[in-house]
């Protein structure tokens, strides 16, 4: 299920794409922008405010966006839509299931790709399982498995081999949310029928720019409930009026971009698709087993660059914020993450703050 991707850069080549990082251990909360995001957005900021903006361009940043994106989780950009939102987009995938239908996802998983499945209507039902055994929970009832490949609150990586196996042997569909993995762990979209990506987090992108990467089977039992003029085969061309002519691939299902947030994402997918994949995962998940080292936690089944422990009180979350570290704390555990912005030292400042 990895990508592949064109060798390139070392994860550690890119701290020098970014201004910022030292003390930053918050990727899985929001991403922090490269120079060149920075650049970009000023330059438009400045000419839209000198009376220039320039929608041609912003087309462009769009268009380029899809096909970096398409590039680093392996599929081409025909099969990607664009949007801002994971819930709007999880919406979109539950329009494809039949009336009744069963959707299996894991025990606290995030509500955005839960809560529309919830409310669909229809009859359609949500069952829990825990993660660990969510494979051995799909059945030939169900009709969705839907799960985040890295878990928000624990970092947890999902066994999404075993996950996608369990559903091709019942017949399920298979819809992964990518948020918290794609820039730092490789993902295979073509594994699955639906990814769901939002790119402000571990691909450092501005708030406002997501993406649905979809199978040939699961478009074509979708129905586009949320179009606009984006959705037509020519956007331009289909701003008025209930007569336009859908996209006939994955377009079909864009949701009208963000403008400016597009511009500033366009140079940060280029740094991420520049990247080694393999590299930026060896970095980001050697730097958290180094961290859970030093406090003395066990590894976990699979490798991640999210480090979490209990904290039910926020002590722990309180140093590391007193020491001028920017971590979270999500369920009663605290939380950090490493990027590729981050190296050795930010490891060391950490366990310091915390006493390690």
């Amino acid at each position: 299920m990895v990508a592949t991707l064109p060798s390139s850069p070392s994860a550690i080549d890119a701290r020098a794409a970014f201004t910022g990082g030292r003390g930053y251990l918050a990727a899985c909360t929001v991403g922090l922008p490269s120079v060149a995001t920075q650049r970009a957005l000023r330059a438009d900021l400045d000419a839209s405010a000198a009376g220039h903006p320039d929608l041609a361009a912003y087309s462009a940043a769009v268009e380029r966006s899809r096909a970096l994106f398409a590039a680093l989780v392996g599929i081409g950009a025909e099969r990607v839509a664009i949007g801002s939102q994971v819930s709007v987009a999880t919406g979109a995938v539950a329009t494809a299931l039949a009336d009744g239908a069963e959707v299996l996802v894991p025990e606290g998983e995030f509500s955005s790709l839960v809560l529309p499945f919830v409310h669909a209507g229809r009859g359609i039902r949500v069952r829990t399982a825990p993660l660990d055994e969510l494979a051995a929970h799909v059945t030939p009832a169900t009709s969705l498995v839907a799960f985040s490949i890295v878990q928000s609150a624990t970092g947890e990586v999902a066994d999404a081999v075993a996950i996608s196996d369990a559903a091709a042997r019942c017949g399920a569909l298979t819809l992964c949310d990518a948020t918290q993995a794609v820039g730092w762990l490789p993902v295979d979209a073509s594994a699955f029928d639906a990814v769901i990506c939002h790119a402000y987090k571990w691909l450092c992108a501005p708030r406002g720019v997501s993406f649905l990467a979809l199978s040939d089977r699961l478009m074509a039992r979708m129905s586009p409930t949320s179009a606009g003029w984006y959705a037509g085969d020519d956007p331009w061309s289909s701003c008025y009026g209930p007569d336009i002519d859908f996209a006939p691939d994955a377009r079909r299902f864009d949701l009208s971009p963000a403008w400016q947030a597009f511009v500033g994402a366009a140079p940060a997918l280029e740094l991420f698709a520049s990247l080694d994949a393999a590299d930026a995962y060896a970095h980001t998940t050697g730097l958290a087993a180094a961290f859970r080292d030093g406090l003395g936690l066990a590894g976990p089944a699979r490798p991640s660059a999210i480090v979490t422990w209990d904290d039910p009180d926020g002590t722990d979350l309180a140093r590391l914020t007193t020491a001028g570290i920017t971590a979270s704390g999500r369920a009663g555990r605290a939380r950090v993450a490493f990027h590729v912005f981050n190296d050795a030292e930010d490891v060391e400042l950490a366990l310091t703050a915390l006493g390690r």
